[in-house]
């Protein structure tokens, strides 16, 4: 009978800790159908939507913001926070166009219509999800991951270009999106087609890691108060980070804690503007990517900063409030000569910065 029992229990042991060394099965987040809001992401990750879908909050009346762009949110503990944007940017013949204010084909209005398919053959504009998306078990060495993906086209642009995304993510590394960019034919050809996080402001991104300094917009930016964004030189690839697989990285974070983060003006006009307040209860890292077999030299790290929030492109030096605590981050991206197929990962993490680094 001992025997008997100490065979059952190495039997469970055995179980119990192969079971233990699998993955959890990921929890996506899904349309429910193709006529549900366009909405994709996993829990405790990334999520990513479009107009018209409001990625925090939902309700009647609340489109989630502008057009043309990527919505960027972070769920966890069952609540899915907004926390950036990311535009398309291509240039041809030296002269960029910006996905949020390219005017429409079809009305005339600021933003590229978005629209998803679960395949290379584009079809055309609609307001709902179009796809789930595919899920898939890409890596071979790796069959317990598991990727969700889908394509994103646009209108094509002012300038002739005709881009449009590959979006995936994996569940071995919940917190980033993998971005794969083309064109479609009959575009004129793109000399650069940028990917850029447009709203660092809002979580008041002032810290930029590189290899051998950390970059402080108020140092940088030291003395601007305009209502305009400010730039300075971009970072090439030799001031980028290395993680331990190789790969090129830089990283942005606030420079206060939560609680100071977190905090508001009482004034009357920061009261009108409060939905520019940090709402999370938690703070991130947000990063980009490149793998090293596919970087080039073209490969540059670029910010720009804004002391006062984003008001629509107004001109009304009265509809600007200051950014609290001072110039921050607001556009923060890779640059790189395009290549169609070309990748890059863009990641909310609430790991810290040695984590990162680590992988």
């Amino acid at each position: 009978m001992n025997i008997y029992r100490s065979l059952v229990f190495s039997i469970l042991v055995t179980v119990s800790t192969a079971a233990a060394q699998q993955p959890a099965e990921p929890q996506w987040i899904q349309p429910d159908n193709t006529a549900a809001p366009p909405l994709w992401g996993i829990r405790n990750g990334i999520v990513i939507g479009l107009w018209p879908a409001a990625i925090e909050g939902p309700r009647p009346g609340n489109d989630g913001g502008p057009r043309g762009l990527l919505r960027i949110g972070y769920e966890w503990k069952g609540i899915i926070y907004h926390l950036n944007y990311i535009a398309i940017e291509p240039v041809v013949n030296g002269k960029i166009e910006f996905s949020e204010i390219s005017p429409s084909r079809a009305d005339g209005k600021w933003g590229k219509l978005m629209w998803t398919s679960e395949t290379i053959e584009s079809g055309r504009f609609t307001a709902t999800a179009g796809t789930r998306g595919v899920l898939s078990h890409p890596d071979a060495q790796h069959p317990e991951y598991t990727t969700l993906s889908f394509y994103v086209f646009m209108e094509t642009f002012e300038n002739g270009a005709r881009p449009y995304l590959r979006l995936s993510i994996s569940s071995q590394r919940p917190e980033e999106v993998c971005i794969e960019v083309f064109d479609q034919p009959g575009g004129t050809p793109m000399e650069r087609c940028g990917i850029t996080a447009t709203m660092g402001n809002y979580a008041r991104l002032r810290k930029l890691y590189l290899k051998d300094k950390i970059v402080y917009a108020k140092t940088l930016y030291g003395g601007y108060n305009g209502t305009g964004f400010i730039e300075k030189a971009p970072y090439p690839l030799q001031q980028m980070l290395r993680n331990k697989s190789g790969d090129y990285l830089v990283m942005a974070q606030p420079d206060e804690s939560l609680k100071e983060l977190a905090a508001w003006p009482e004034d009357e006009q920061h009261a009108a503007h409060w939905g520019w307040r940090y709402r999370p209860f938690y703070t991130l890292t947000q990063y980009w990517r490149k793998e090293a077999r596919e970087a080039d030299s073209s490969l540059q790290v670029r910010v720009n900063g804004r002391a006062k929030y984003w008001s629509g492109g107004s001109t009304d030096p009265n509809a600007y409030i200051n950014i609290p605590g001072g110039p921050s981050f607001e556009n923060f991206e890779l640059r790189e000569k395009y290549n169609a197929g070309q990748k890059i990962y863009f990641g909310l993490t609430r790991k810290t910065t040695a984590e990162l680094l680590a992988q």
